[in-house]
């Protein structure tokens, strides 16, 4: 057995706050939907590959805009958070650059919130260069504002107290507008790739070959579902955000008709503005594309909830008009069929699939070609070659 070194590098601890308002007339949060945003908040501090070192849930009712949360309470965390080792404080919730500068200089310790710990995810899945540059204009726009708090990257390990001016104005607006600047070059940059999606699409168009997208709420299985349907060899993990780029791929029907599959990444509650801003140029593939491929995971609780991120999500970049076929996948994870027959009830006209053990997915491919023979009405046109 391998005995463990001094030298093996520590964990990072993390102590995560949730925060509840029940403050005037805010809308109250039922006890169900706290239950799932806790669960959905340790899964992406999982993602990141922190260790969790507690997780608290406040009820806010007397709203502090120093913290975002009441002095005495933020007192009490920021006491816990240094009793428990934690290396850094998450918030399930986004804070101004002041408030994470109070946070910071109260605690002692880095202090990241929703937007932070989703834009650093992002970081860590970007593979292409236009992930890369998708996720910097993100970081760098998030960054932007937090200048005189010193932000530095998760990835880094960040301690002591901050808030602080550090060498001065002049230093300041410099750094300002160095970042300015990279945010100016990164834009062009994407518009580059805006452009040279159009011409492809334009290509594709006078080729004939409609376009399905997949989309859909992280982790249900998307990528699973291009791998089971065209071979792909996609990377697809159990995992939020596991997908970042939109990859496509052909697939062939036994009648001759070819399609484009594009898997594209996936949504979730709450998505920072800057990312779905920075993403757009990927996202928008939905957005021209000619068929809709929503997946649910049948086997979570959720289900419902992430139809609605997702219904919101496509509304914001303009495809909520495209026709749209409901995937349930994991039905493989259903513990019976009445709760098959339940969800099929509630969501009706919906395709159930496992795609890990690739049941249904000829009922979705026959769903697949109707549809698109119904919505353009013109199957025997399409042109078979693949598209670049």
């Amino acid at each position: 057995m391998r005995e463990t070194t001094a030298t093996e590098e520590k964990n990072t601890r993390a102590f995560l706050i949730g925060v509840a308002n029940q403050v005037g007339g805010e809308e109250r949060i039922s006890s169900f939907e706290l239950d799932s945003l806790k669960t959905e908040f340790s899964s992406l501090v999982d993602t990141l590959g922190l260790e969790i070192a507690s997780q608290e849930l406040v009820h806010v009712r007397d709203k502090s805009a120093k913290y975002g949360i009441g002095t005495g309470k933020a007192e009490e965390l920021a006491q816990k958070a240094v009793s428990l080792e934690a290396d850094c404080i998450i918030f399930d919730k986004d804070l101004t650059p002041s408030q994470q500068g109070n946070w910071e200089e109260l605690a002692g310790l880095p202090v990241i919130d929703r937007q932070e710990l989703i834009i650093q995810i992002f970081a860590s899945r970007a593979r292409t260069r236009e992930a890369e540059l998708q996720v910097n204009l993100a970081k760098l726009v998030y960054a932007l504002p937090r200048l005189q708090h010193k932000y530095i990257d998760l990835s880094r390990q960040r301690g002591g107290r901050y808030g602080t001016r550090g060498a001065g104005e002049t230093k300041l607006e410099t750094d300002r507008r160095q970042v300015e600047q990279r945010i100016h070059r990164l834009k062009d940059e994407l518009e580059n790739v805006k452009r040279q999606r159009q011409v492809q699409r334009r290509r594709r168009e006078r080729r004939g070959v409609p376009v399905c997208a997949l989309v859909g709420y992280t982790n249900t299985g998307k990528s699973t579902i291009l791998n089971a349907l065209t071979k792909a060899g996609v990377l697809a993990e159990d995992k939020l955000f596991a997908t970042l780029d939109s990859t496509s791929r052909r697939l062939v029907f036994p009648t001759g008709v070819t399609v484009l599959l594009v898997d594209t990444v996936g949504f979730i509650r709450r998505l920072p503005h800057n990312l779905i801003n920075a993403f757009r140029s990927t996202m928008e593939e939905a957005s021209h594309a000619d068929l809709l491929i929503n997946v649910l995971d049948a086997s979570s609780p959720d289900i419902d909830t992430q139809l609605k991120t997702t219904l919101s999500v496509l509304q914001e970049i303009g495809a909520e008009e495209i026709p749209m076929i409901n995937v349930l996948n994991k039905i493989d994870r259903l513990e019976s069929k009445d709760d098959l027959e339940a969800l099929l009830k509630l969501y009706p006209e919906s395709v159930p699939v496992s795609a890990i053990k690739s049941t249904g997915l000829p009922d979705l491919r026959v769903r697949i070609e109707g549809m698109l023979g119904r919505n353009n009405g013109k199957e025997d046109e399409i042109d078979d070659q693949t598209p670049d």
